[in-house]
């Protein structure tokens, strides 16, 4: 057998296969099977009780090996002559042209596998639900997350990549504690489900699902959370028995006629779990790509950039003939993928597909064979024509993109066991919730800087005060693409809380019990403008950078019930989903008094510093800030210099005005005179201050500047994380043979911006 010949391949499995097909039981084992059956439909009141017949297969060698898919299962078999064609059809599976590639495509002996069949009454989820879970995040390897995907009906429909699931994230830690610690929810495509037939011939069909149940979740928040114990303490037990961590593969249903949950299946997690911990890699494009270039978006699966011509299979059956015109580099484009396609899977550069989830058995394959794939993108197969170039990016979080064109890239490589210690703590500006996890691995003391409007700007897309009042407007186009958007949440107030604090959730859980640092909204009026609704609810003004911004707007009573959404949001975060390690920080707050107007509005709906441990910075990026700021520090728990604005107020020019772009430069003296003030004003006073930015990355001198004058923290941006660990690491080595470094606390704070 040649196994990248899919022809020798396809023959040399149905030669194996026709071969056990046409054996009969011993007469031993008949007897027992047929004895087995009749004693499960007696005790459940039945003449022939419905089951299904699963397999399960081991590697002698490698028990931890995943066989996920590889063999077939049998649903709602009923009747002994059945029940013993489906059994002998199982083993016979054993060499499935899927099965035969994969193995030989990881060296495994065949005459090494082993496979048992399962037989187990049928779950009625036909009636309900059912799905997959992790017990772990299935991109980053995240340990502390939980992972749920859950469509109607049977199973199959999930694993064969048929439909876009519901996605539930629920964060461990919060959970042991018995919080509500569901910290993300997305709603799927479930316009189809898999269920009984009705017939001995037609054992299970596919239906259409009503357009009402397809904008309902398929199970409720408390479902989900008792499922997510579940995942725990199967993790936990067979974490015991190999005695370290083995995160699992859990298959749930749900009895729709008694309306229990069952786990139906358990395996360990075979990704993640064997990657080499320590090592960071990162793929990213090496230069800018122009937002023309994107083609579509869908459910990212893996990390990793891929680019090649765009080869279009609609079926196997279908594309028969062109299997062999698959060239080894090709980008795969299809409806699905179900488990026979692997044979050509390994020999794509990245697989794109319409339909699908990312915890379907699909993405766990290319996950596996290293192949970045970029599913349920909906209309891929019609958009993408053959031979078309194209780059496939999984590497900018949950989405993945499709550019046009060949865009280049580059990987690289960090060993976290050789990064040098720093002195001063580092931390992380996050973003993107998306990416969040996949930043956990760094080495940090936590998030200097999240920035709310981005979530907004990037996860909900609407005005708040157009999304509170889009009634009262005579303007139906948007109250409909508002009521679409919303789908799936009871309200418009609740889309807005749910939304903002599933993103702040999922950065704060990444770094959780380090602090995380959340910014209330910065945008301007011209920023707010273009959110959608914007236009009916935003001032024209000159000059939006010294305008309605940050506190300003907080307490007045044209904007105060928007900021309430955000301290809801929170609010929700801190003390429902148990992320207490959220401290929120104020921008653009002018004066004490503000400020002092601005913490009665939070009182107002919910928000106290102080209470439940809540810690409240300011930015610090204005020159008032810094003239009053020992007037500030009795009402603040830190400072967060924000040096971009500091330095465009303190030099008097407009940072977006190429004409004076010359002339900015946080390094200027006036700038540094400013900084080293509220240092030393901040240290006086005991109250934490920091800095998140480029700047210390960029510029070698600056970073000198802030460490002498005893800066509590660094918070810089990933990208330039690593080349910062190097260059503090450097600076503190040469100030040491010369002075001693001030010590730093190891609980104090430092964030540039």
């Amino acid at each position: 057998m040649e196994a990248d010949n899919i022809e020798s391949l396809g023959q040399t499995g149905m030669k194996i296969r026709k071969l056990i097909e046409m054996g009969t039981f011993p007469e031993d084992l008949m007897r027992q099977i047929s004895l087995a059956y009749q004693e499960l439909s007696d005790q459940n009141g039945q003449f022939n009780v419905d089951v299904a017949v699963r397999s399960s297969a081991t590697a002698e060698d490698l028990p931890d090996a995943s066989f996920a898919g590889q063999q077939e299962t049998y649903l709602n078999i009923c009747g002994q002559s059945s029940l013993l064609l489906a059994i002998r059809n199982c083993f016979a599976s054993l060499f499935t042209d899927r099965a035969l590639s994969y193995r030989e495509s990881l060296n495994f002996d065949h005459f090494k596998i082993g496979l048992s069949v399962c037989i187990q009454k049928m779950v009625r989820s036909d009636l309900a639900s059912s799905g997959v879970a992790f017990s772990l995040d299935t991109e980053s390897g995240f340990r502390e997350a939980i992972i749920i995907n859950g469509s109607y009906g049977l199973g199959e429909l999930i694993v064969q990549v048929a439909v876009s699931p519901d996605e539930f994230i629920v964060f461990k830690p919060a959970l042991k504690r018995g919080y509500r610690a569901l910290i993300e929810k997305k709603l799927g495509n479930k316009n189809r489900m898999m269920v009984y037939g009705k017939t001995k011939e037609e054992r299970t069909k596919t239906i259409a699902v009503e357009n009402s149940a397809q904008e309902l979740f398929c199970i409720s928040d408390e479902i989900a959370l008792q499922l997510s114990n579940w995942v725990l303490l199967i993790e936990n037990h067979y974490s015991g028995l190999k005695g370290a961590w083995c995160p699992m593969d859990i298959e749930w249903a749900i009895d729709g006629i008694t309306g229990e949950l069952f786990i139906v299946q358990a395996r360990p997690e075979t990704v993640h779990s064997r990657k080499k911990t320590g090592m960071v890699t990162e793929y990213r494009m090496t230069e800018h790509v122009q937002e023309d270039k994107l083609i579509l978006k869908g459910i990212a699966v893996g990390d990793q950039i891929a680019g090649g011509k765009v080869h279009v299979l609609e079926n196997l059956k279908a594309g028969e003939i062109h299997l062999t015109e698959f060239k080894k580099g090709d980008v795969l484009v299809t409806d699905m993928t179900d488990p026979d396609w692997e044979p050509i899977m390994k020999h794509a550069a990245a697989i794109i597909t319409n339909k699908g989830g990312r915890t379907c058995h699909a993405a766990i394959v290319a996950r596996e064979m290293g192949v970045p794939a970029i599913v349920g993108c909906g209309n891929a197969s019609s958009i993408l024509k053959n031979g078309r170039l194209i780059t496939a990016s999984c590497a900018e979080g949950d989405t993945g993109r499709v550019y046009d064109g060949i865009i280049p890239f580059e990987k690289q490589e960090f060993d976290l066991s050789l990064l040098p210690k720093t002195t001063t703590p580092l931390l992380l500006n996050v973003a993107s919730p998306d990416m969040a996890f996949h930043y956990s691995h760094f080495p940090n003391k936590g998030v200097g800087l999240a920035r709310e409007e981005f979530i907004i700007n990037n996860y909900i897309r609407i005005h708040p005060l157009a999304l509170l009042k889009h009634k009262q407007l005579n303007d139906q186009e948007l109250s409909n693409n508002i009521l679409g958007m919303i789908r799936g949440f009871e309200d418009e107030e609740t889309f807005f809380i749910k939304k903002l604090s599933y993103g702040i959730a999922r950065i704060a859980s990444a770094f959780y019990p380090n602090k995380v640092i959340v910014r209330f909204s910065d945008f301007k009026s011209n920023e707010y403008m273009n959110l959608m609704g914007g236009k009916y609810f935003e001032p024209l003004e000159e000059n939006p950078m010294i305008g309605w911004r940050g506190a300003s707007r907080y307490y007045s009573e044209e904007y105060k019930e928007a900021f309430g959404l955000e301290c809801k949001a929170i609010k929700k975060a801190r003390e429902e989903m148990g992320l207490d390690n959220i401290i929120v920080m104020i921008p653009f707050c002018r004066t004490p008094k503000e400020l002092e107007r601005v913490y009665d509005v939070m009182k107002e709906y919910g928000l106290i510093r102080g209470e439940n441990e809540l810690e409240v910075y300011l930015m610090a990026e204005l020159p008032s800030n810094i003239i009053l700021a020992e007037q500030f520090a009795s009402i603040v728990d830190g400072f967060s210099i924000g040096s971009n604005d500091l330095t465009q107020l303190v030099l008097g020019l407009d940072r977006d005005s190429s004409l004076v772009a010359h002339l900015y430069d946080e390094r200027n003296e006036a700038v540094k005179s400013m900084i080293s003030s509220l240092i030393r004003t901040a240290k006086r006073t005991g109250v934490k201050v920091g800095i998140c930015g480029q700047g210390p990355s960029e510029f070698p001198d600056f970073a000198k500047f802030l460490v002498e004058e005893g800066i509590d923290t660094l918070s810089v941006t990933p990208d330039s994380y690593f080349k910062t660990v190097h260059a503090i690491h450097d600076l503190e080595n040469k100030i040491s043979e010369n002075q001693e470094i001030i010590p730093k606390e190891e609980n104090t704070w430092l964030s540039v911006v």
